[in-house]
């Protein structure tokens, strides 16, 4: 403000995972999760909304795949990205008429430091820790140059190292899909799922 250039966008970035079962985890812990993860974008952008109004400007929130794909050892985490999930559309929803662009980046699998903080934070020892193995998040990086720069941003944008991954989130999201319309009053039959997909993929 001070400089006079205004704000054209907003990274929510910081993010930190806990590990274990959810009758192991404490409250503290579980609070902790919540604070960072959905009440710190939920403030940061609370607090930059008039800016981001004013320049006609763009969110991008970092989920995960977690956010839709929920493992044995992450559930707290995945219910706070699960959180961002719900966020974003209705954020997008909510800031749209000020023409503020909202989206979200989701990425797979790549080498940061979350699990071994988790890990030291909570002084346990896990697999999730070394993530060495994965690549590093350039990728991740490049979408979110995308989000904020592009003058057609996507609203969510799938960032993973390899088809495996990719898969395994296509897939989870078509099993929601036959899990809400199966054995309902009101279930579509495939013809029509399959009209719904291909008039999806139009737009």
């Amino acid at each position: 403000t001070k400089a006079g250039r205004g704000l054209h966008g907003l990274v929510n970035n910081a993010g930190i995972a806990s590990v274990g079962s959810f009758a192991a985890t404490s409250e503290e812990d579980f609070d902790l999760v919540m604070e960072v993860n959905v009440y710190g974008p939920w403030r940061v952008t609370k607090a930059f909304t008039p800016l981001l109004v004013a320049s006609k400007g763009r969110v991008t929130n970092i989920g995960s795949l977690s956010g839709t794909v929920s493992t044995r050892d992450l559930g707290v985490y995945s219910m706070s990205k699960h959180a961002i999930e719900a966020y974003t559309d209705s954020l997008a929803l909510q800031l749209e008429p000020d023409g503020v662009q909202v989206n979200i980046i989701e990425p797979g699998n790549y080498n940061t430091e979350i699990g071994s903080n988790a890990a030291q934070r909570l002084g346990v020892e896990t697999r999730l820790a070394d993530r060495s193995r994965f690549p590093e998040p350039d990728d991740v990086a490049t979408a979110v140059v995308h989000a904020l720069f592009a003058p057609d941003p996507r609203r969510r944008y799938l960032v993973v190292p390899n088809q495996r991954e990719a898969e395994v989130i296509i897939r989870k999201a078509i099993e929601e899909l036959v899990q809400l319309n199966g054995e309902q009053p009101f279930s579509y039959d495939r013809d029509a799922l399959v009209r719904m997909l291909d008039e999806a993929l139009q737009h």
